[in-house]
């Protein structure tokens, strides 16, 4: 039986707490839950965890598209309560869209073993699809639960559903 591993993209302060910078709103407080199952049921089994964690400098360029957010260091950047890590999970800092860009997540997928992903988080139409995107142009068989994924704006979210399905071959159910 292959490795499995689930990526838990994004779910940060700046993201999923009201205060947050860039706050993707109610949608997004409402897969926490699910996440929390998934985690769960990850961790039972001994499967690889892995958290993507948006961590930009003070001065990075995206912040000429966005509003200043998850600067590394501060409460912005920190993965939300709910969802915590254990210190043996990988927290995979990253300062792009793609959790491959600049990281070493290719490397921690590798050493695992790991061929099936599934992939949570947010947001759906930006750092979720381009992860997928990543994972598809590997050859893993990925899968993206619609409960538990999130985005600013409801159509972009079903486009991306829609691509991640259609063009990434994701199973998204």
């Amino acid at each position: 039986m292959s490795k499995k591993a689930l990526i838990i993209v994004d779910m940060l302060n700046d993201f999923v707490d009201e205060k947050g910078a860039l706050y993707c709103g109610d949608t997004a407080r409402s897969i926490i839950p699910f996440i929390q199952e998934r985690l769960t049921s990850y961790r039972n089994r001994e499967d690889l965890v892995i958290y993507l964690q948006d961590s930009h400098d003070e001065d990075d360029k995206e912040f000429e598209r966005f509003p200043s957010h998850c600067v590394a260091g501060t409460w912005g950047n920190e993965i939300i309560s709910e969802l915590a890590p254990k210190p043996e999970e990988n927290v995979v800092p990253k300062k792009r869209f793609s959790g491959f860009f600049g990281t070493d997540l290719e490397g921690i997928l590798d050493s695992a073993g790991v061929e099936d992903v599934e992939v949570v988080g947010v947001c759906t139409s930006i750092c979720v699809m381009d992860t997928v995107g990543g994972l598809a142009n590997r050859d893993y068989k990925v899968a993206v639960p619609v409960k538990g994924v999130a985005d600013f704006d409801a159509q972009f979210h079903e486009f991306s559903l829609k691509r991640i399905k259609q063009i990434y071959g994701a199973s998204v159910s």
